[in-house]
C-alpha cells in the first residue's frame, strides 16, 4: 500500500448494515472507503475516478452488481471488484468470475475471507 494515503475501497450495497459494519472493517485492514446505496447512486458520486477497489452486492433494486461492472468496463474504467451475494452456490461464483469480477464472497463472509479477496486486489496488503 503507498505511504501516501490508504487505498479507496467504495463499497455499494443497498444493505444497510452491510454499508456500516464494512467501513470499519476497511479502516482495520488499512483501508479508507465511501459507501453508495446504488451503482447509479456511486457513478453520479465524483469518487469512480479515485476508486482503487469495488466492493459490490451482486443484487440490488435498480442496477445490479454485474450491470455496474459492466457500465465501468463501457466507460474505460479497470476498477478491480469483489462482489458479495447471497447466492452460495459455486456455480454462480465461477459465473461471476468469469463476468470479471476479482472475487465473489458469500453472505456473511468472514474478516479473513475479505482481506483475502482485498490481497488479491493488493498483493501485499
Amino acid at each position: 500500500m503507498s505511504a501516501k494515503s490508504p487505498r479507496l475501497v467504495s463499497i455499494v450495497d443497498d444493505d444497510e448494515s452491510v454499508r456500516e459494519a464494512l467501513p470499519d472493517l476497511l479502516k482495520q485492514f488499512g483501508f479508507s472507503s465511501f459507501t453508495f446505496s446504488s451503482a447509479e447512486q456511486f457513478l453520479s458520486s465524483g469518487q469512480v475516478d479515485d476508486t482503487d477497489c469495488l466492493i459490490l452486492d451482486f443484487a440490488m433494486s435498480g442496477m445490479s452488481g454485474v450491470d455496474l461492472m459492466r457500465e465501468l468496463s463501457a466507460r474505460g474504467y479497470t476498477i478491480p471488484v469483489i462482489l458479495i451475494t447471497a447466492q452460495a452456490n459455486e456455480t454462480f461464483r465461477q459465473r461471476l468470475l468469469r463476468e470479471g469480477a476479482v472475487e465473489c464472497l458469500f453472505k456473511p463472509f468472514s474478516a479473513a475471507a475479505l482481506l483475502q479477496a482485498l490481497q488479491l486486489v493488493f498483493p501485499g496488503t
